[in-house]
């Protein structure tokens, strides 16, 4: 079926099952299909595809856009970027008096002030700034919960990984991905507390699953968020 609603067009399918109510449910492709007890009639689920409007359309356009993955961003368009799990506008400023570029973050906006407007210079700013606040956030996180552990990690390092959110070697050196600085805190913490328990196991055992979960009890919603939202985690 197809139903237009605030200027937007949405296709869907109906499927009739022995259910008490109605399910809108997505599959990975954004496709919308609506589970309804026999005998529903089509204008109760028009209504209420109404009123969960502007989520189907958010949820949908999420769908599609992970499929495509990463797309090269261009500055001299109006862009976002993640930052500390919000996405933010960058508002590009290009000021000739300065020595480096830089960005500032007033709440609302991703501000990068540049020489020369430039995508390259503008996303060397950026990569920058998430570098050094992956870096401050990581450090106030180790300490948040190093009570939870007799050790303490030599190093903090921020690295530009292409596989990993983090490391711990066995020299209790810690590594994170900068990218980290684009996730909500949650998951920062997590990531940090995950590498902090391999300061105590190496490996994967249930031995180390164990203390994640002591320290983390909620770290599959936190994998999850990683695994759902890494594709867009760019810039």
């Amino acid at each position: 079926m197809i139903h237009t609603y605030s200027g937007e067009t949405i296709h869907f399918e109906i499927k009739y099952k022995n259910r008490k109510s109605i399910a809108i449910r997505m599959d990975v492709y954004g496709n919308v299909e609506v589970q309804a007890p026999k005998g529903t009639e089509d204008e109760k689920v028009i209504r209420l595809l109404e009123e969960r409007w502007e989520l189907i359309q958010e949820k949908s356009k999420e769908m599609k856009d992970r499929l495509r993955g990463q797309q090269e961003k261009e500055y001299s368009q109006e862009e976002k970027v993640l930052y500390l799990g919000n996405t933010y506008p960058v508002k590009v400023y290009q000021d000739i008096t300065i020595e480096q570029d830089y960005v500032v973050f007033d709440e609302k906006h991703i501000n990068v002030y540049v020489k020369q407007v430039e995508d390259g210079k503008i996303k060397q700013a950026l990569k920058r700034f998430y570098y050094q606040q992956c870096k401050a956030i990581v450090e106030k996180s180790v300490k948040s919960y190093q009570s939870n552990f007799k050790v303490k990690p030599r190093s903090i390092r921020i690295s530009d990984s292409k596989t990993t959110w983090g490391t711990c070697d066995s020299q209790l050196q810690l590594t994170f991905n900068w990218k980290l600085a684009m996730a909500p805190m949650k998951v920062i913490d997590y990531v940090v507390v995950h590498e902090m328990c391999h300061m105590i196991h190496l490996n994967h055992d249930r031995s180390f699953w164990r203390l994640v979960g002591k320290i983390s009890p909620d770290y599959k919603e936190q994998e999850s968020w990683l695994a759902q939202s890494s594709w867009k985690m760019n810039i």
